[in-house]
């Protein structure tokens, strides 16, 4: 089965990847126990929902700007946009199924 890849995302890159349509974005960094543990989560995600909506993630360690912006004080934590705004944020790790409902609530109502 073909994997989907979650986009690398950063400062310069970050809002033009959330303008269109849902991007779930993961905001990690690699000493955080907790991240490492959701990354393999992400990445079968981005797999699941190919063509469906975006996937990325952002090393708040190099990307400080984006996660002052989004408030992010706590790793990891996974913030779902549409169209550019904040619709969810997760704080904490997960499991896929419970971040698969989140982003099933959204798509399914077209928020």
């Amino acid at each position: 089965m073909p994997m989907g890849k979650a986009l690398e995302l950063t400062d310069e890159n970050f809002q033009i990847s959330i303008q269109n349509g849902y991007t779930l974005v993961d905001f990690w960094a690699p000493w955080c126990p907790p991240c490492r543990f959701i990354g393999p989560i992400i990445e079968e995600l981005a797999s699941t929902y190919e063509g469906k909506m975006t996937l990325g993630k952002i090393n708040v360690d190099h990307n400080q700007h984006t996660a002052l912006k989004y408030k992010v004080m706590n790793l990891p934590t996974v913030i779902l946009f549409h169209n550019g705004e904040v619709v969810e944020v997760i704080v904490g790790a997960r499991n896929k199924n419970q971040y698969g409902q989140a982003i099933d609530r959204h798509l399914l109502a077209g928020v």
